[in-house]
C-alpha cells in the first residue's frame, strides 16, 4: 500500500511537472530549517538522515506533499510531517529545485 501511495504520488508529481514554476534560489533561502538534519547543501553527514543533494525534484516534491498530506508515515514522518505542515506548493518545488542543483557527495 504504501509503494502505491509513493508511486501515485510520483505519477502525479511528473503529470503536474511544470505547473509551478520552482526557484531554486527561494528554495535556498526556505531551506534553513532542513539543514540541521539534510546539511546546508544537502548532503547529510548522519546516516539516518537521507541526502537530498541530487535528487530528481519529482521524487522531491513528491515525498515532501506526502509528508505534509499525512501520506507518509513510516521512518521519519514524526520529524518531517510537522516540518513539511506549513509548506505550499511553490515552497515544495522551490526546496526541490534547490536541492536538486546541489551535487551529490
Amino acid at each position: 500500500m504504501k509503494n502505491l501511495i509513493v508511486i501515485t504520488a510520483l505519477a502525479g508529481a511528473l503529470l503536474s511537472n511544470g505547473a509551478i514554476a520552482a526557484d531554486a534560489a527561494a528554495g535556498k533561502a526556505k531551506s534553513g530549517v532542513c539543514a540541521a538534519c539534510h546539511g546546508v547543501d544537502g548532503n547529510s553527514m548522519v546516516p539516518m538522515y537521507p541526502k537530498l543533494a541530487g535528487q530528481h525534484p519529482a521524487y522531491l516534491e513528491a515525498a515532501l506533499k506526502a509528508y505534509r498530506d499525512g501520506q507518509r508515515t513510516g521512518g521519519n514522518a514524526a520529524i518531517m510531517a510537522p516540518m513539511a505542515k506549513t509548506l505550499s506548493d511553490a515552497d515544495i518545488a522551490d526546496l526541490a529545485a534547490y536541492f536538486n542543483s546541489q551535487a551529490h557527495k
